[in-house]
């Protein structure tokens, strides 16, 4: 902060005083640091605008020449086919990403949830300062190695050799799994800094009334961080919806309302991922289904964030 520089102008007694603010190095810098943080929101939002502005302009060129009704409500989609063959309906690849995004979740959230309460309520510090880490360096991982893992060792080997399921090639299942691999460090350690929040006189209050270990952690602390434990399963949720790079490459490219996990499923990512390779040309039909799909899972990731802002607006405590 700046301190006033006081100047006598005239005489001792009833002499005018000079109160011009001299900037200091440090507020020069706090104000640069202002700035800077001020210029990267700006960033942020100018970006966010224009990606949503982008699609909107293609997403609107797509309709003018393929039925909302048809695109929201039809069962097949075959946008690359010959033009009397064509077909627009996106509910297969919305399953796609609905049904193996399931398949993740019911790995990731039982796993995750459980690590979280382990690492927060039982590990000692040495062991948690240790797996934490570890769980945060897997969330790091490229999705494409998950992706061929899942392609070359955990279909042929676990699925098909140890479980023996037979499952083709490419399959929601084994697409699924590993996802939910991906995603439970995401839970794990969001949940688990929810949980570590918790105040300590809590805890300590419920042993003083006798309460177990386990009791304590399922009654008091999960509870009381129930609002980061919403918010870190729709986290997940949404690392899943939009998880693109495994699913191209261990789940097929096949769109599917099949409720067989042994088949090949495609979901909305992969197939943007699969058709923007530059073998269509732009403004056809074909270009602008990836603006359609694009924007469909841009609304459903939103309506995802909204429900958590929700859900944690709703069940978040303060504490002194």
């Amino acid at each position: 902060m700046a301190e006033p520089r006081l100047a006598a102008a005239s005489g001792a007694m009833g002499g005018r005083v000079d109160l011009t603010r001299t900037p200091s190095a440090r507020s020069r810098f706090e104000g640069a640091i202002r700035a800077g943080l001020i210029g990267a929101a700006c960033i942020s939002v100018l970006t966010t605008l224009a990606i949503v502005g982008s699609l909107i302009v293609e997403t609107v060129q797509f309709f003018g020449e393929v039925p909302i009704a048809d695109f929201l409500f039809g069962t097949r989609w075959a946008p690359t086919f010959a033009e009397s063959q064509q077909s627009f309906g996106v509910l297969p690849l919305v399953w796609g990403t609905v049904f193996v995004s399931l398949i993740a979740l019911a790995v990731a959230v039982p796993l995750g949830l459980l690590s979280a309460i382990y690492l927060a309520e039982y590990a000692p510090q040495r062991v948690r300062k240790v797996v934490k880490p570890v769980l945060e360096v897997l969330a790091g991982v490229p999705t494409i190695v998950f992706g061929y893992f899942a392609l070359t060792y955990f279909t042929p080997e676990v699925l098909r050799g140890v479980l023996g399921i037979e499952v083709g090639i490419f399959n929601a299942l084994s697409a699924g799994l590993i996802m939910g691999l991906l995603v439970l460090p995401t839970i794990a350690s969001v949940a688990e800094d929810a949980m570590s929040a918790v105040p300590a006189s809590l805890r300590e209050g419920a042993f003083g009334l006798g309460a177990s270990k386990l009791q304590v952690s399922l009654r008091i602390v999960f509870p009381a961080a129930l609002s980061g434990i919403v918010a870190a399963l729709i986290l997940g949720a949404s690392r899943a919806v939009g998880e693109t790079v495994l699913v191209l490459v261990a789940g097929g490219q096949i769109p599917s309302l099949s409720i067989d996990p042994t088949e090949s499923h495609q979901t909305m990512a992969a197939f943007v991922a699969a058709i923007s390779r530059g073998d269509i040309s732009t403004g056809s039909i074909e270009y602008l289904t990836i603006f359609a799909v694009g924007f469909t899972l841009l609304v459903i990731t939103l309506v995802l964030n909204i429900a958590s802002i929700r859900l944690v607006r709703k069940y978040r405590q303060v504490y002194e």
